[in-house]
């Protein structure tokens, strides 16, 4: 793999999350699913990868050696960097502080619980338009019965950075119903500056942490910071909600699965077929099976008996029904 890759016109590199425990073996799915699925791919694929310090309580890099060879030889490029606000307190800030460490190119960032299923060369990015997914569900505000509404709340950190909230709204949808705000799921983002998009990003999400509106102040922050940042770092480079070109994104380019069981029972045969066929050369299984969601749900291969159990045309709308019915039939690995 070369350090950049072309599309519409764009160079652009991929980065990932990448640390000790599942994120590693996750990784390893990652680079193996890209090149696999994306053969003439020919950016580079960075797994940012957070180094000891006073913000760890142990080592937060890479545990299995053999992983790290393994990923060099897919072609990925481990990234160290330093946690100087985030660590071990809020590991969803590592995709917030790696970015200035990237090379300062348009970038793609992917959360490494990322299934590549298609040619991702081919999607037309509009770097200098950034945009994020849209697969997700009403977790932030919580709106309080007396407290504020979704339009005060959201409207109190875009006038907190000088940002035009209106503009921001889907009129399409009602008023104080969560799909009219732009609320975004950070599992993949973009820009054209690694480290412009990085800094604004650090800083909007240290300011939220320290010096929220009032209008925040009942509300949770973690685990959702990112996802509050977020959208109002993309709003201040002018971007928004992604267009229909963006659709392979969450669709039939990537699967955000979250969890490796949930492949299985939520998600399509493509991205099944994609799994095993990214899993399935020797040097790949020899170092996956050590990991016992994969050596069950792959190699035994449990998971296609956690897919039997679910109706194909007719499956739950919320994950919690998928995880309960996993979890019954002894098939909820994490």
């Amino acid at each position: 793999m070369h350090d950049k890759m072309t599309t519409a016109g764009r160079p652009f590199n991929i980065m990932a999350v990448v640390q000790a425990g599942r994120l590693e073996y996750e990784a390893v799915i990652l680079a193996a699913s890209l090149r696999h699925s994306a053969p003439n791919f020919a950016g580079k694929l960075y797994l940012a990868e957070p180094q000891p310090g006073p913000r760890w309580s142990s080592d937060p890099r890479i545990s299995d050696p053999a992983v790290r060879g393994l990923l060099a030889d897919l072609g990925a490029e481990i990234l160290p960097f330093e946690n100087r606000v985030f660590g071990e307190s809020y590991p969803h800030g590592n995709k917030i502080e790696a970015l200035t460490a990237l090379p300062d190119a348009p970038f793609l960032f992917l959360d490494t619980d990322t299934l590549i299923t298609g040619d991702i060369g081919a999607v037309p990015f509009d770097f200098a338009r950034p945009s994020a997914s849209m697969r997700r569900e009403a977790t932030w505000p919580i709106i309080e019965l007396y407290g504020p509404g979704y339009s005060a709340t959201w409207k109190s950190l875009y006038d907190r950075f000088g940002l035009d909230f209106e503009s921001s709204l889907d009129l399409s949808q009602p008023d104080e119903y969560f799909r009219r705000y732009l609320y975004l799921n950070a599992g993949w983002f973009y820009h054209e500056s690694a480290h412009a998009f990085g800094m604004r990003f650090l800083d909007y999400a240290r300011t939220i942490r320290d010096d929220p509106p009032w209008e925040l102040e009942c509300q949770q922050l973690y685990p959702w910071l990112d996802q509050i940042a977020l959208p109002l770092v993309i709003r201040s480079f002018g971007g928004g909600r992604p267009g229909p070109e963006l659709d392979g994104l969450d669709g039939d380019v990537t699967c955000h699965y979250h969890y490796l069981s949930m492949i299985y029972a939520r998600e399509s045969d493509q991205a099944v077929a994609a799994l095993e066929a990214s899993c399935a050369p020797r040097e790949i299984k020899q170092v996956l099976k050590a990991w016992e969601p994969a050596r069950r749900l792959i190699y035994q291969p449990q998971g296609q008996k956690a897919r039997a159990l679910f109706d194909r045309s007719d499956l739950p709308r919320q994950d919690r029904f998928f995880r309960k019915t996993l979890k019954k039939n002894g098939f909820w690995y994490r």
